[in-house]
């Protein structure tokens, strides 16, 4: 166990220092474009919100790895409250704000001659964020869930401990339904983004074949290259959905050392890596991260130099 152990951890450091660097890169670039410009895509606007999203997710997943692992005893009921709501709202924001991105790429790219799609698409920056708005209401009502199961938890003891605790199991099952509710909806959409994208690049090329034009084309490169990007991020949701919900079941279970760690390595390799496929898809960022590692290497080459 010990070896687990210690195989699993250096895994959580690694993803979590990779997450930073990347969320970090995405939200610097994007921020000091903002400065100089004066002004922000609503791409980039998303992108810089998911990334400031992810790194608070991170901080508060590493928190609770550190603390069930090395401080368990200090790890109060109350402290354990406090970090499950920053872990609700960091993972509704990153969750959401990634799907409004597959959402919004869809809008962009895709072309449908429905009257109502090309009337969403014609407002795709509205339409976003009427549903990052609407998204708060979901956010709001699991934060209420969560608060009442753990009030509960921490006065489990108190007058009648038997219907104390029949009531607890079932406020803490209708915090784990919605839960998992929110967070199915939020997989649901992107995977409707991603088929359309795939119906309407079908579409595309069938329309270029009977043209007879190049099929490769702008119009197609900039659909694979969304669908990518967005079946990347369904991929590792698809996983990080499964470990979360088991998680979820054994989070008042310390002793269940095993589930605990592997859920806190997927996790952490389900934001970092969304992080590095967004760097990849964006040509803006992927030329900036590519540069910036230049750079990097230059000043070791330097540091090298120096030092002999």
């Amino acid at each position: 166990m010990s070896l687990l152990v210690s195989i699993l951890s250096t895994l959580v450091i690694a993803e979590f220092v990779l997450g930073n660097v990347a969320s970090g890169f995405i939200a610097l670039v994007n921020c000091t474009d903002w400065v100089k410009r004066h002004k922000i895509s609503c791409t980039d606007g998303i992108l810089t919100a998911l990334a400031v999203s992810r790194i608070g997710l991170l901080w508060v997943i590493i928190f609770h790895w550190y603390a069930m692992l090395f401080n368990p005893a200090s790890y109060s009921l109350r402290v354990r409250t406090i970090v499950a709501i920053a872990w609700v709202v960091s993972n509704h924001f990153s969750l959401w704000l990634a799907t409004s991105l597959s959402i919004f790429y869809l809008l962009k790219i895709a072309n449908f001659s429905s009257l109502f799609f090309l009337h969403l698409k014609w407002r795709a920056n509205r339409v976003v964020l009427m549903i990052l708005w609407g998204t708060l209401i979901l956010l709001i009502f699991c934060l209420v869930v969560l608060s009442i199961d753990e009030e509960m938890q921490m006065n489990g003891y108190q007058g009648n401990i038997t219907w104390k605790t029949n009531l607890r199991d079932i406020v803490y099952l209708s915090n784990l339904t919605v839960f998992t509710l929110v967070n199915f909806i939020s997989f649901s959409m992107s995977l409707t983004a991603f088929l359309l994208l795939i119906f309407s690049l079908w579409k595309h090329l069938k329309r270029m074949q009977l043209s007879g034009k190049e099929t490769q084309d702008l119009s197609t490169k900039v659909h694979v290259r969304a669908m990518q990007t967005v079946i990347s991020f369904l991929l590792l949701f698809a996983i990080y959905f499964v470990t979360l919900i088991i998680s979820v079941w054994s989070f008042y279970n310390p002793q269940d050392l095993p589930v605990f760690l592997c859920f806190q390595v997927w996790a952490l390799a389900y934001v970092s890596g969304h992080s590095l496929i967004l760097i990849w898809g964006n040509k803006k960022l992927s030329q900036d991260f590519v540069s910036a590692l230049w750079q990097v290497r230059c000043w070791l080459e330097e540091w090298k130099l120096s030092t002999l």
